[in-house]
């Protein structure tokens, strides 16, 4: 019984449990500045992706759900549909970065790796139960591309698929960044404990 209580404390830690709530307070705040600005990135995901490069797929995902139903509950309703979106885009980005290499040109096929699965989720949710339109800057650009002979769910992936693709590029930049100026040892605390 001893060593399964261990083991269980080993998974979920102090230090995980507050690089989760940081996580989330950069998202929330990397949100609201997206959303005050409208701007068509969402910068939503910052946290996300760090959890993902340090601990991993599983606590990839959480992030973005705890920083969507927060989010959803306070200043952005749409936030809370979103937040599958999220999950998979920690799930994605923990994957991806098992298979990092210390070259530059690494960042954009992984930020496509990454955002291909969660565009595919979130235009059919902006498209169907929106209509395309949601809080963030790019509905403007939609509404214009609906009006071609895209229609509505092409028009909302077209889009979706180039903001994403800016915002995880300008996400995994941050993160990188991030891991290159916290200190080895912290980092290491962080993975093991």
């Amino acid at each position: 019984m001893k060593k399964e209580k261990t083991a269980i404390e080993r998974r979920i830690s102090v230090y995980r449990i507050c690089v989760i709530a940081l996580a989330v307070c950069i998202n929330l705040v990397g949100g609201q500045i997206a959303l005050v600005l409208r701007l068509p990135i969402y910068l939503d995901s910052i946290g996300t992706i760090f959890v993902g490069s340090v601990l991993g797929p599983i606590y990839g995902m959480l992030p973005n759900l705890l920083s969507g139903l927060i989010f959803g509950m306070t200043t952005d309703i749409y936030s809370l549909y979103y937040a599958p979106v999220g999950m998979l885009l920690g799930l994605m980005a923990g994957l991806v970065w098992k298979k990092k290499n210390n070259q530059f040109w690494w960042i954009f096929p992984a930020a496509l790796v990454i955002t291909i699965p969660g565009t595919l989720v979130s235009s059919c949710i902006t498209a169907w139960l929106f209509g395309g339109i949601t809080s963030s800057g790019s509905t403007i650009l939609v509404q214009l591309l609906a009006k071609t002979p895209l229609g509505l769910t092409a028009s909302v992936f077209v889009v979706q698929i180039l903001t994403d693709y800016l915002d995880r590029l300008i996400s995994m930049w941050f993160v990188i960044r991030l891991l290159k100026v916290l200190p080895g040892q912290l980092l290491s605390s962080i993975k093991n404990r």
